[in-house]
């Protein structure tokens, strides 16, 4: 199981996935070059839904699918801190009637 988290620090906005920085998948879509954030609907939390969509899902037409409304969910309701694991991201698709319920590889 994954283990998804975020913090702004002192050096800026960080996200990891098991301990290592989580990749924005600029090549999947850049919806900004401004990084990752949460806590608002807008294009940096929009990439962070991205990137952590593509990591969990593996599968790059779905996470750009499901990108908007994970973000308005679950991204956008993130605290300065937070963390989530596969099962979480699971929970939250299953709630949002995405059908998506793949374990995390």
């Amino acid at each position: 199981m994954k283990r998804f988290s975020g913090d702004r620090t002192i050096d800026g906005v960080k996200a990891w996935v098991d301990g290592r920085l989580l990749d924005p998948r600029l090549d999947l879509h850049r919806y900004t070059a401004n990084g990752f954030e949460w806590s608002y609907e807008g294009d940096e939390p929009r990439q962070l839904a991205l990137a952590i969509l593509a990591e969990h899902l593996n599968d790059p037409a779905e996470a750009r699918t499901l990108v908007e409304p994970f973000m308005k969910a679950v991204v956008a309701n993130f605290d300065n801190e937070w963390e989530m694991t596969s099962a979480d991201i699971d929970a939250a698709l299953q709630a949002l009637g995405s059908g998506s319920l793949r374990a995390a590889s």
